[in-house]
């Protein structure tokens, strides 16, 4: 009997009640609902063949789970070309006018088929939208096809559908503190910028959590404005880098300002007497006399000694 690539991704990632499911053995009831309702949906899809379905009778999904589907996908075609399709993809019945069929996962395989001109290999099963949105969060984080981002923007998405974080956590194979990060990036980082920069599928982690840092910061650049930081040209990693560096410098500068500001306006400079190494400054009730010279130190002492004198003088002219 053939297996279904999702039931082998299960495999890997070692999500026993589904694979129990798929054995006919009893699903654990502490499993989330969803994951339990996925059990009789891969029995189905494990049990049958796949068929040949024309790409023009299938739709997308409703929710995208990577940024571009053509990334990478002249390989996918070269090697469908030459060893056929070796993987199946996922379909569900649709409901209402257009295409009869709604890709669950499979997208890239689909493309490639499309640009062949060939029929797609696929199953074909009924299954409702959650259960649709379990199979394609399970398949492809099995096969390690997102980018952080990609995950990121998947996990936000099953969060506004309904699915609890546990659930989320499950079916995207991460634990609770990177769901955290990865639902925090997609929240807090523009849409409109992390599209422009892209799946950055290289980059991992670390710099769009540098970025999501970035945008938060206390007088942060507006949406707009940071989506105006973003090169036009550039790998999706150099777009991302790029942008990290043009706000670091914005808050570098706003802190520099800021301590500027802090210390007060810088003072008026020195006077110099003509021929003299004396140089001084007046501002309001204060006087700065300087003197450069070693030798002509002794001025200031003089200076001292003639201020009582000096002072008579103003007085009685005064």
């Amino acid at each position: 009997m053939k297996r279904d690539l999702l039931a082998k991704s299960l495999a890997q990632m070692g999500s026993k009640p589904l694979i129990a499911a798929e054995a006919g053995s009893k699903v654990d009831e502490n499993s989330p609902r969803s994951l339990k309702s996925m059990s009789d949906v891969l029995s189905q899809v494990s049990a049958q063949a796949a068929q040949d379905v024309d790409v023009n009778e299938i739709g997308d999904s409703e929710i995208a789970d990577r940024f571009d589907v053509s990334e990478g996908l002249d390989d996918l075609i070269e090697s469908i070309r030459t060893s056929g399709q070796q993987l199946p993809a996922l379909l569900r019945y649709r409901r209402g006018p257009g295409p009869r069929y709604e890709v669950v996962y499979g997208r890239r395989r689909i493309a490639a088929c499309r640009v062949l001109g060939i029929k797609v290999k696929a199953y074909v099963k009924e299954m409702d939208h959650r259960e649709a949105l379990v199979s394609q969060a399970l398949e492809n984080s099995a096969r390690l096809e997102r980018s952080f981002i990609e995950q990121a923007i998947f996990a936000t998405k099953l969060e506004d559908q309904g699915f609890t974080r546990a659930e989320i956590g499950d079916v995207l194979a991460v634990d609770k503190g990177t769901l955290s990060k990865l639902i925090g990036v997609a929240r807090d980082v523009p849409d409109a910028v992390i599209y422009k920069i892209g799946a950055a599928h290289e980059a991992g982690r670390r710099p769009w959590l540098e970025l999501r840092r970035l945008v938060k910061t206390e007088n942060a650049p507006s949406d707009r404005s940071v989506l105006l930081l973003v090169p036009e040209e550039g790998t999706a990693a150099e777009k991302l880098s790029a942008v990290i560096d043009a706000l670091q410098k914005v808050a570098d500068a706003q802190q520099n300002a800021a301590e500027s500001a802090a210390k007060g306006p810088s003072p008026a400079p020195l006077k110099q007497m003509p021929a003299t190494s004396v140089a001084f400054r007046s501002k309001g009730q204060r006087l700065l006399i300087e003197v450069s010279d070693r030798k002509e130190r002794g001025f200031i002492n003089f200076v001292e000694t003639q201020l009582e004198r000096l002072y008579k003088e103003w007085k009685e002219k005064s």
